[in-house]
């Protein structure tokens, strides 16, 4: 296997800052260990985030939402993308739009799962709404719970904040990604988004973003094994 030198090291580092926008200490410790994946996952991460059809501010609200996510509850990277979103002028109604559709986000397993038990019941679903209106089995079983749920989703922000094709996309990154995949919920919000005239591309890099946070298991790996192993010092320069 060709060595790769402190001088290549120093490229991989300067393209993985300039693809994924941060350094920590995680990154250092593949950098020494295996340079060779760090320069691939930061091409592979970076595509759809720096070459998608999505503004900057976009791609930054959709990350807050996949890390705040409870099913991922990532702070560090939490923190990462909401700095960078205040810094692109992100309102705070903006934001707290995006916290309140990560509070709606386990209401998917709720009305899919009410849908199978009025199904086994033998429970119509509520005539009086659209045919796949997702609170339609609630209604039928708990019409005030059904009721406070359509108030809670309904609420507006404290402001002007993301509209409500913005809101499609963040919902489809939710129900996208694999720590909470929804493919029932995804195939409903699909659908709105390409009413709300939202490009393919967009809908695509809107599921594509969500691949990344895989790679925080591969963060902590990384923390595990240098606190277990000795420190190093880089490598000196050598010839191939």
């Amino acid at each position: 296997m060709t060595e790769i030198l402190q001088t290549d090291r120093a490229a991989i580092k300067a393209e993985f800052v300039r693809e994924r926008g941060y350094w920590r200490p995680w990154t250092e410790t593949l950098l020494r260990e295996h340079p060779a994946f760090l320069r691939a996952y930061a091409r592979y991460a970076g595509h759809p985030a720096r070459r998608g059809p999505l503004s900057e501010r976009m791609v930054e609200l959709i990350y807050i939402a996949l890390d705040a996510s409870g099913s991922h509850l990532f702070e560090p990277g939490l923190r990462t993308h909401m700095t960078r979103a205040l810094d692109l002028g992100v309102r705070p109604a903006e934001l707290f739009d995006v916290l309140h559709l990560v509070a709606a986000q386990g209401l998917d397993g709720v009305t899919q799962a009410a849908a199978l038990l009025a199904e086994e019941c033998g429970l119509a679903p509520d005539s009086g709404h659209a045919c796949g209106d997702a609170l339609s089995a609630l209604r039928a079983l708990d019409p005030d719970y059904a009721a406070a749920v359509h108030e809670f989703l309904a609420l507006h922000g404290p402001g002007d904040g993301l509209s409500a094709a913005e809101k499609c996309l963040l919902r489809v990154a939710l129900a996208a990604c694999f720590t909470a995949h929804h493919p029932e919920a995804l195939r409903q919000h699909l659908r709105e988004g390409l009413r709300f005239g939202l490009q393919r591309a967009e809908l695509l890099q809107a599921i594509q973003l969500g691949a990344h946070l895989a790679v925080h298991g591969t963060a902590l790996g990384a923390q595990v094994y240098a606190s277990l192993t000795p420190p190093h010092t880089a490598p000196a320069a050598t010839n191939p």
